[in-house]
């Protein structure tokens, strides 16, 4: 089952209907207890986070997160100094402008003001 459909379902369980016929669930279902209430609730909010998250990691370029390589290094340090720039180089090493200019700045060939980027994951070089 996909994270769409089961967010549907519980979604209609919240409203106290069946989902399959949308008919109002009797009185006595247990989905109408404040309790279970809650923790489909959660449950739902986990799902569209995680929904969320799935979304945008497809949006992200193919490389992202993914070890250097020796050879991609040679390849980013002759693009930059033949003057293309971050985000040419960006986008055919399928990676952020993030990670391109973050790469080029431990090797010391972009100063951190240079950056159209900011920030990142452990200390600064």
């Amino acid at each position: 089952m996909h994270n769409p459909d089961a967010t549907a379902i519980l979604k209609t369980l919240i409203e106290g209907r069946e989902p399959g016929s949308l008919e109002p669930l009797p009185a006595g279902s247990v989905v109408h207890r404040a309790d279970v209430l809650r923790a489909m609730l959660a449950a739902v909010a986990a799902l569209e986070r995680m929904e969320g998250r799935t979304r945008r990691r497809a949006a992200l370029p193919d490389n992202t997160g993914r070890t250097w390589t020796a050879e991609e290094d040679s390849r980013l340090v002759t693009a930059f100094k033949a003057g293309e720039t971050p985000t040419a180089i960006a986008e055919r090493h399928g990676r952020t402008l993030r990670a391109i200019e973050a790469r080029l700045q431990r090797m010391g060939l972009l100063a951190p003001e240079d950056r159209l980027t900011r920030g990142g994951f452990g200390a600064e070089p």
